[in-house]
């Protein structure tokens, strides 16, 4: 990244601040950032029951190439869906830690390091309560409830890998 004045205001400003409408806008959105994902990537989703996490993580898993209904793994904690098994591009591990009474010696124990620098994509719903364990890089989209069917979505990446995710994810979605 550089501080050049001539440098796109994306890569000035990567943070991308949006409302979705619609749950259906959200997977839309999950999915474009889906079809965008590399072996190694890990997204946080962060935000309060009912603030899209898992609207995001079905169209991020849509984008993948999956065709089946991706459900939050709240009881079970983690859901792989492994590529061969499922024709998708990439393999997706669908991390949910909100029901971990000490979620980072659980993780642990849960061997989390396999996922997170595996060779599929890792999505961890309430990831800010394990901030500790995730990668350095990572893309952060913290979501928030602003009425029936409006969700605040911003999308905060760590790591150079990131920011160019987000400033392709921006030309793609935004045409900007």
């Amino acid at each position: 990244m550089t501080n050049s004045p001539y440098a796109p205001a994306a890569m000035l400003n990567p943070v991308v601040d949006f409302i979705s409408h619609s749950v259906a806008q959200t997977q839309r959105i999950g999915a474009r950032l889906g079809e965008l994902l590399r072996p190694s990537d890990v997204i946080l989703l962060e935000g309060d029951f009912g603030s899209g996490k898992t609207c995001l993580a079905q169209g991020i898993a849509r984008g993948l190439g999956l065709g089946v209904l991706v459900n939050s793994p709240t009881f079970t904690l983690i859901n792989e869906y492994p590529a061969r098994d499922y024709g998708s591009r990439l393999t997706f591990y669908h991390i949910d830690v909100y029901r971990l009474s000490q979620p980072v010696p659980e993780l642990l124990d849960l061997g989390i390091d396999d996922y997170l620098y595996g060779q599929g994509v890792c999505v961890v719903e309430w990831a800010e309560r394990v901030v500790t364990l995730m990668p350095p890089d990572h893309l952060a989209i913290k979501l928030k409830f602003i009425s029936e069917t409006k969700r605040g979505i911003r999308m905060e990446p760590s790591g150079n890998r990131y920011v160019g995710l987000l400033h392709e994810f921006r030309k793609r979605a935004f045409g900007l």
